[in-house]
């Protein structure tokens, strides 16, 4: 059952912090009811992972990169995101610390953020998708064990092998406010993000496939742009979707994909950085057009890797080559009215 359009619909974005918080500064400039439900199993090398480990914090990196698009204040983003380069700060950046202060201030993480969003100004809520502490674990066919998050962005025969078994250890279960979001939402975003460690795990929280399957909203998957090496190689856009659709155990109504292509100046900028990723490729004539919606919204700007990340070795793992955080909107919010 689909909703009527709304004047302010609800719209609840599902991922990790740089897919996120993409779309939510597109989306931000319109007269919509944002929620942003984010992944909280990061326990990589970077900043984030260096705070979870040495304070016990839950994981603070793509909460902060939400919190920065949904900034109303001009230069806000480009503050909160700043790295520090020097002494013992150095690799950290001030809004993981801020959100670490909250955490310790308030008690808990959830009541850190909550305190944030009142004391700062954004244009949208910002949800832990869970508020347990976990981590994600995966078995490969091979009877490999991957530990962690990082352990698994970082396999290089994933693909090849196949994930056997992907788990979070221990159980985590769905953030209450989290769930009334998604149950409350007129359209619900999952993606873009990296497909195993950023998407998926928010669907092994319990009660958020449930919540999802029990929406009225729109569900609208947004494929990325790129295959990551290691990880989702060779998969096309028609099998993202059928993974997403096993793992959620439901179909989505909607699947927006890029047909846009890369300069040669800037596809050997990215091979450079990323060898092995390519765009994402599809079949037209295997995508019905009611459900499939391909167009060019791909940015053709680069972002900069900051030297800044030391903890991640050559910043090389941050996302180069973005969507058109515009273009996409608009085409969101075109599903919110039909």
């Amino acid at each position: 059952m689909k909703n009527s359009f709304k004047k302010n619909p609800g719209i609840v974005c599902i991922g990790g912090g740089t897919g996120v918080s993409m779309i939510l500064s597109g989306l931000k400039k319109y007269p919509v009811n944002l929620s942003a439900i984010v992944t909280m199993f990061d326990g990589g090398a970077g900043s984030t992972g260096k705070l979870r480990d040495e304070l016990g914090i839950l994981p603070p990196g793509d909460i902060r990169q939400c919190l920065a698009a949904l900034s109303v204040e001009p230069g806000f983003a480009e503050f909160f995101n700043y790295r520090f380069n020097k002494g013992v700060l150095r690799g950290h950046s001030l809004g993981n610390l801020f959100i670490a202060a909250a955490e310790k201030f308030t008690g808990s993480f959830g009541a850190g953020i909550k305190k944030l969003r009142k004391i700062l100004k954004f244009s949208g809520v910002v949800i832990p998708v869970t508020l347990n502490n976990s981590n994600l674990k995966a078995i490969l066919k091979n009877g490999k064990m991957l530990g962690n998050e990082d352990a698994i962005v970082n396999c290089k025969d994933l693909s090849r092998a196949g994930i056997k078994r992907l788990f979070l250890d221990p159980q985590a279960k769905i953030n209450p406010e989290a769930d009334l979001a998604i149950r409350k939402a007129d359209l619900i975003v999952i993606g873009p993000g990296k497909f195993y460690t950023s998407l998926i795990p928010n669907l092994l929280v319990k009660g958020v496939k449930e919540a999802i399957k029990s929406s009225k909203a729109k569900k609208v998957f947004v494929c990325n742009l790129m295959t990551q090496s290691g990880n989702t190689d060779n998969l096309k856009v028609k099998d993202f979707v059928g993974i997403l659709e096993e793992y959620l155990g439901d179909s989505i109504d909607y699947a927006i994909f890029n047909t846009g292509k890369l300069t040669s100046s800037l596809k050997a900028r990215v091979e450079k950085v990323f060898p092995g990723a390519k765009l994402v490729g599809y079949d037209r004539a295997e995508l019905p057009k009611s459900k499939f919606i391909g167009e060019n919204i791909l940015d053709k700007k680069i972002r900069k890797m900051n030297p800044s990340d030391v903890f991640i070795k050559g910043a090389n793992q941050r996302t180069m080559v973005l969507h058109d955080s515009n273009k996409l909107a608009k085409i969101l919010l075109k599903l919110c009215k039909q």
